[in-house]
């Protein structure tokens, strides 16, 4: 039998965990994107984006409640759909999250010193693994501070953004002379605008996987994982709500759109320059903050994978002393550590944008074969889920659609290699 890690994270670390990965460096720099896809309709797409996470967070809480181990949805898609569906949940997530601890990593970096952005992610990466290794609780510590300092400077920006100065007085339809029409890139409101807007501002919410993936860490899994993914969802949804409120009441939709950092320039336009830098290193703390998580959520994955002979046997050895899945710390630490030096990552992680829809569509197809027994969630969730998952990839740029696509293939065919040999 494999060896489980010890049961030592209660609710508040699960959610501190959870906020730290979803309150992350996106929130620096989604509206922006998201606002040059929906304009005026921002709002329209952050509640689409709650929608979908809320409806991927209830069938997640609802299978780690039933299913309390590490590996979240590969976990869930072995159990209720087969073999190759948990595979390839976790081949995405794993392989997609990876890319994404890397560039989060030169993310940091590169709001620290730009000059010096890859040796900085190196020893970000160094750093935060040798954290991990002296176990949970000192990495859930560490996420209670990063979240405290971001969710502070956020509350400040906040502030800013509803009470200080603005050229416009907030309104759906806030018109200066920048703007005497109506904004919208995509020629008018319509709903594929909104839909790429949703689909970008999903991945702000997505990180509540990383409390799922904990589940064999968390103590009272069945009452403590459902009740952290709602508070950190709700916490997530609320920030997320005023800070693009704040936004377009003092950047307006065309200024929020082509802004290359909205958050600093919101407080600079709302009369608080002085907090430019406060929130600059609000942002290098949340890269941070997200790094920890998504390191701690790969390598629980990763253990999975490893006990299922999904991935080398040698990566599922537990650390007696610790109770940390050391072998698979250490491998995820590498892994980014190899992609920050041979890598351009600008422009070669957008298939993890598609892997985490697939792998949230998994989860709810999984939540959709849960009996009333079983604490099945409301039918209508994991269908709504399901079928908005798939609509938001489709609405991906094509080149992220074909990237995710490879990836899969090159998956499905180890797979098949594989078990062809067993």
């Amino acid at each position: 039998m494999a060896e489980e890690l010890a049961r030592r994270l209660g609710t508040t670390d699960a959610v501190v965990v959870g906020l730290s990965a979803m309150i992350g460096a996106g929130v620096f720099a989604s509206f922006a994107p998201a606002a040059a896809a929906a304009g005026e309709w921002l709002l329209v797409s952050l509640a689409l984006a709650a929608v979908v996470a809320y409806c991927n967070a209830t069938s997640s809480a609802r299978l780690a409640a039933l299913y309390p181990e590490s590996g979240g949805t590969y976990v869930y898609g072995r159990r209720r759909l087969g073999p190759l569906w948990g595979y390839l949940a976790g081949w995405g997530f794993t392989v997609g999250k990876t890319a994404s601890c890397a560039a989060m990593a030169l993310t940091f970096g590169s709001y620290v010193a730009p000059g010096l952005a890859r040796p900085l992610a190196i020893g970000a990466v160094v750093a935060l693994t040798v954290l991990n290794l002296y176990g949970v609780q000192r990495s859930a510590g560490a996420a209670k501070v990063m979240a405290a300092f971001v969710l502070a400077v956020l509350a400040a920006v906040i502030v800013v953004g509803l009470f200080g100065d603005s050229t416009v007085t907030f309104g759906w339809f806030a018109h200066t002379p920048l703007d005497d029409a109506p904004f919208s890139p995509t020629g008018g409101p319509d709903a594929w605008g909104v839909l790429q807007g949703g689909g970008l501002l999903f991945f702000a919410f997505a990180g509540y996987a990383r409390i799922a993936t904990l589940g064999e860490e968390v103590r009272d899994p069945s009452r403590t994982i459902p009740k952290a993914i709602g508070i950190a969802l709700g916490i997530t949804f609320v920030v997320y709500t005023l800070v693009a409120i704040g936004a377009l009441r003092v950047l307006k939709p065309m200024l929020l759109a082509t802004s290359q950092a909205p958050l600093t320039d919101l407080v600079r336009e709302g009369g608080a320059g002085w907090l430019a830098p406060v929130v600059g290193a609000g942002a290098t703390v949340a890269a941070l903050g997200a790094l920890l998580a998504l390191l701690l959520g790969v390598s629980r994955t990763v253990l999975a994978m490893a006990r299922e002979r999904d991935l080398p046997g040698v990566l599922a050895a537990v650390d007696p002393a610790r109770q940390v899945p050391r072998r698979a710390e250490l491998a995820v630490g590498v892994a980014v550590i190899v992609l920050l030096l041979v890598a351009d990552l600008r422009g070669a992680i957008g298939f993890s944008s598609f892997g985490v829809l697939v792998y949230y569509a998994i989860a709810n197809a999984s939540a959709f074969t849960l009996t009333r027994d079983e604490g099945a969630p409301p039918k209508a969730v994991p269908v709504v889920g399901l079928a908005l998952c798939l609509l938001l990839a489709a609405t991906l740029p094509a080149v992220s659609v074909l990237g995710g696509l490879a990836v899969f293939a090159v998956g499905l065919i180890i797979w098949l290699v594989r078990h062809r040999r067993r």
